[in-house]
């Protein structure tokens, strides 16, 4: 282990880099936003009914809590580093099914597109992997990714049903009960999946900070 003031330097410019990317992602939501608003179209529940744009505002919120503190000079929570680690399973579904199901399919510019559902959960799953200032998260506590899908998932297809509104066209009620239930298993398993990738990174070193070299307070 290394002495604090040896690793300081380099927690701060990951601290710097985690809070300005989560400013950045919330200025990108906040100016779409605006330009929805601007044609008549600024109804918050659409906008933010889509599960990218909650969970990049999520992830976002969370990388600035946690770069703020480590800037300050505070020890970061492990509750904090917990929930970056569902935010970062999160945005890795973000990232595939966006990619693989629905590519073009979003109303926001192209290059909005390919930052919230490439770029931005690219750089937090390699954040997650290469930067070893987590701990390990307990298997036990993966269930722990699904209360909120779930509750996200309840509340569109109470709407797909009562105003006809989804995020995403494979979420329609008119394609069927069948088919409903085929894309909400894949992405309950989709999720979990991705948690347990997750769960697994954070078992290795790293390699910009290394799990051996945090402070025992850190852990």
């Amino acid at each position: 282990m290394i002495s604090d003031a040896a690793l300081r330097p380099r927690a701060v410019v990951v601290a710097v880099g985690r809070a300005g990317s989560g400013l950045v992602i919330t200025g990108v939501l906040v100016y779409v936003y605006v330009l929805r608003i601007a044609v008549g179209d600024g109804n918050p529940f659409d906008y933010f009914g889509y599960f990218t744009n909650q969970t990049s505002l999520l992830t976002s919120l969370v990388l600035m809590a946690t770069g703020t503190l480590v800037i300050l000079g505070r020890r970061v929570p492990p509750s904090l580093t917990f929930l970056r680690g569902i935010a970062t399973a999160y945005l890795l579904v973000v990232g595939v099914i966006y990619n693989l199901l629905v590519p073009g399919t979003g109303s926001a510019p192209p290059w909005v597109s390919a930052l919230l559902h490439m770029f931005f959960p690219l750089l937090v799953a390699l954040d997650w992997l290469l930067v070893g200032d987590r701990p390990r998260l307990p298997w036990r506590r993966l269930w722990m990714l699904l209360p909120y899908p779930v509750l996200w998932l309840s509340a569109v297809l109470i709407r797909g049903v009562t105003d006809g509104w989804v995020p995403y066209g494979f979420l329609l009620p008119e394609h069927g009960i069948a088919s409903l239930i085929v894309h909400i298993v894949g992405l309950v398993a989709a999720i979990i999946a991705a948690g347990a990738l997750v769960w697994t990174a954070s078992r290795s070193p790293g390699l910009y900070i290394r799990a051996a070299e945090r402070p025992p307070l850190d852990a």
